[in-house]
């Protein structure tokens, strides 16, 4: 239990990617504050958690992270019910796919306000407590295609390109107050973002089975587990990573190194 006693806060954690990194940190000893807007799918994960971990140790929230007022609410909350914050794993996200004859400004604000500007407003908000501690990390989820762009993804592909140079910047501004800020960068993962318009798996189909693994540009032939995405988060807010900040580490399989 290499972080017990710590206390976390992990975005968009009623499900997938965000629900692993939360389980990881419980696992590890930490007491875990999750929110998300899906009030049915974060209710089954937080009685998930109580069970396998204690009620004592999970604290859950129905909370917009593009909203100020909410997140501030949120993180008195937990002040209230912990003392502290040591860890915030800014995972929270949407996407749109619209072609680019389609987009609006709205579109895009849209994906920034929940991608982008809630990376700031949580940290920001969380700030005060996390200077507090001896053991402070800030792990943001970026993703490959804030580096390698695919079609019909400006306001994603723009937002998660934005939130390494955040990253960076968050990192210069925050470590002397003791605060390491990182990110990690998820490759092809079976998310809900992956899904297809009739429902099924983008990683099963034709294309992407003909593209990425027949020709070899996923170089390890398999999307990846959550349990790898979350150990990732886990080597950010651990002790091993105690000299490094302002880095992306891109989990992705090898895509990104593949011409």
């Amino acid at each position: 239990m290499r972080l017990k006693d710590r206390v976390a806060l992990v975005t968009g954690a009623a499900r997938g990617l965000g629900e692993a990194i939360a389980a990881r940190l419980l696992q590890e000893g930490a007491r875990v504050a999750i929110c998300d807007l899906d009030a049915g799918p974060l209710e089954e994960t937080t009685a998930r958690f109580a069970e396998a971990h204690g009620a004592d140790r999970v604290l859950a929230g129905t909370v917009d992270v593009s909203d100020v007022g909410a997140v501030d609410a949120f993180v008195t909350e937990i002040a209230a019910r912990w003392g502290r914050l040591d860890i915030v794993v800014n995972n929270a996200g949407i996407a749109d796919f619209s072609p680019f004859d389609e987009i609006t400004p709205g579109d895009l604000d849209r994906v920034m306000q929940v991608n982008l500007d809630s990376v700031l407003i949580c940290t920001r908000a969380a700030t005060p407590l996390l200077e507090k501690s001896p053991a402070a990390r800030v792990v943001n989820l970026a993703s490959i295609l804030g580096i390698r762009v695919t079609a019909d993804a400006i306001p994603y592909c723009t937002s998660k390109g934005a939130i390494m140079t955040l990253t960076k910047c968050l990192a210069v501004e925050l470590a002397a107050r003791g605060i390491r800020v990182n990110a990690v960068a998820p490759g092809c993962f079976d998310t809900r973002m992956a899904r297809l318009v009739d429902g099924s798996k983008e990683y099963e189909s034709e294309w992407f089975q003909d593209i990425y693994i027949k020709y070899g540009r996923l170089p390890l032939g398999r999307t990846g587990d959550f349990s790898e995405l979350a150990a990732a988060v886990f080597f950010f807010s651990s002790d091993d990573s105690s000299y490094v900040t302002g880095q992306t580490l891109l989990v992705d399989g090898g895509i990104s190194a593949h011409f």
